[in-house]
């Protein structure tokens, strides 16, 4: 049973008396070519296992599914489990894990929903809730320390925000923070018409390969990550008001740290690389 059809999409959802759930984000993607895009281009193959965030009503889950070695497919709406068991009866490589992902710890939930005994090489793909688009992609690269990619499916304006560059109003806290743990990549955009019921926004896809290791060094992360939300909370401050506060010194003490890094005192801190922010921090901590 092809889910990617809306007319058997619609038919499967009244024999089952379920509905698209705002709350949760359920915008069911019904363009099969795109489906397909999606997959082939998510890295899946029969040596790796694939989690599969939100499945929805499987149709994204079939093809994952037959290019994989297994899926585990995590969803939080458990009115959901009687289809998809229908839908993906025919897949005996398929889990299905209903929780919420932001509580899930992936990396041990394939291992026990497959009775691994070590941990596996694994993608991650997923059409992800735009209520909580940010959570899960920090979730993930945060908490997945063994995953090979991921290949998400976000609201547009979220997806410029990641590959932005400095300088422009969609560079920020989310840019730093996926760029610090990953290379990122714009697939496809993705139209609002090929959803089902139909969104008020368009989409994309973003691809996110990690790194070995994040791609800047500093003494502490904890406090990294804390300047940066600081400063993107208050994104008009110069970053010299902004260092001056954060670290609790005189604006002459923070000018002269600046000045040796070659940072100007009335810059934004969204005209600063991750690089520049990273060494600020480390001077700072010095």
């Amino acid at each position: 049973m092809q889910t990617s059809s809306p007319s058997v999409l619609r038919s499967l959802m009244e024999q089952y008396g379920i509905y698209p759930k705002k709350r949760w984000g359920q915008n069911f993607l019904v363009d099969n070519n795109i489906l397909q895009r999606i997959s082939s281009l998510s890295g899946a193959h029969p040596g790796l296992y694939t989690v599969e965030i939100g499945p929805g009503m499987g149709a994204l889950t079939q093809l994952l599914a037959q290019q994989s070695r297994g899926v585990l497919a995590i969803d939080i709406d458990v009115s959901l489990r009687a289809p998809l068991e229908q839908v993906l009866a025919p897949f005996s490589n398929v889990k299905l894990l209903f929780a919420d992902i932001l509580k899930v710890n992936v990396e041990q939930e394939l291992v026990r929903q497959f009775n691994l005994d070590q941990m596996p090489e694994y993608t991650i793909c997923a059409n992800i809730p735009y209520n909580i688009t940010t959570p899960i992609i920090f979730h993930l690269l945060e908490n997945c320390p063994h995953m090979q990619g991921a290949t998400l499916m976000m609201q547009k304006e979220v997806a410029q925000r990641i590959i932005a560059a400095p300088g422009g109003k969609d560079y920020g806290l989310l840019t730093l923070m996926t760029s610090y743990y990953a290379d990122t990549r714009w697939l496809m955009t993705v139209s609002r018409n090929c959803f089902y019921p139909r969104p008020d926004v368009d989409s994309a896809v973003v691809q996110f390969t990690p790194l070995p290791q994040p791609r800047v060094q500093v003494q502490d992360e904890e406090v990294f990550k804390a300047f940066l939300r600081t400063a993107f909370q208050m994104r008009r401050k110069t970053i010299l008001n902004s260092c001056a506060s954060f670290f609790s010194v005189s604006k002459d003490y923070a000018q002269t740290k600046l000045e040796h890094l070659g940072i100007k005192p009335n810059q934004r801190p969204e005209e600063l690389s991750l690089e520049e922010l990273a060494s600020l921090v480390n001077r700072f901590l010095e």
